[in-house]
């Protein structure tokens, strides 16, 4: 019924850029509150950012400065633009939103992979 598509991920230098973008479909027509984490092998999964409705921003310390999170809510989609990669950004990214469908859940995209090269 709700699926999240990842995008956008790839190879890149480190002080590049990339640009993620998470795509919602099935029974989200009205994107809720919308989150990116990523997971490095061997990792624990960690929150890089979060949007609001209203298009509020919140960010790990980590990348402050760097990532900037938008929504676009015609097209149900959200954005992470990645500038200043570092290869510590070396990560699965994953969009995750909550839905309710007969109860609140989390709703976890595929994942896109993001790898930053020294």
């Amino acid at each position: 019924q709700v699926q999240l598509v990842e995008s956008g991920g790839g190879l890149v230098q480190a002080g590049g850029s990339l640009r993620l973008s998470c795509a919602a479909s099935g029974s989200i027509f009205i994107i809720n509150d919308m989150d990116w984490y990523r997971q490095a092998p061997g990792k624990q999964r960690e929150m890089v950012a979060s949007i609001t409705t209203q298009a509020i921003t919140n960010y790990a310390d980590f990348v402050k400065g760097r990532f900037t999170i938008t929504r676009d809510n015609a097209k149900k989609t959200v954005y992470l633009q990645m500038n200043s990669l570092k290869p510590e950004d070396t990560a699965v990214y994953y969009c995750k939103t909550r839905m309710f469908i007969r109860t609140w859940r989390d709703y976890w995209g595929q994942g896109t992979q993001v790898t930053v090269s020294s």
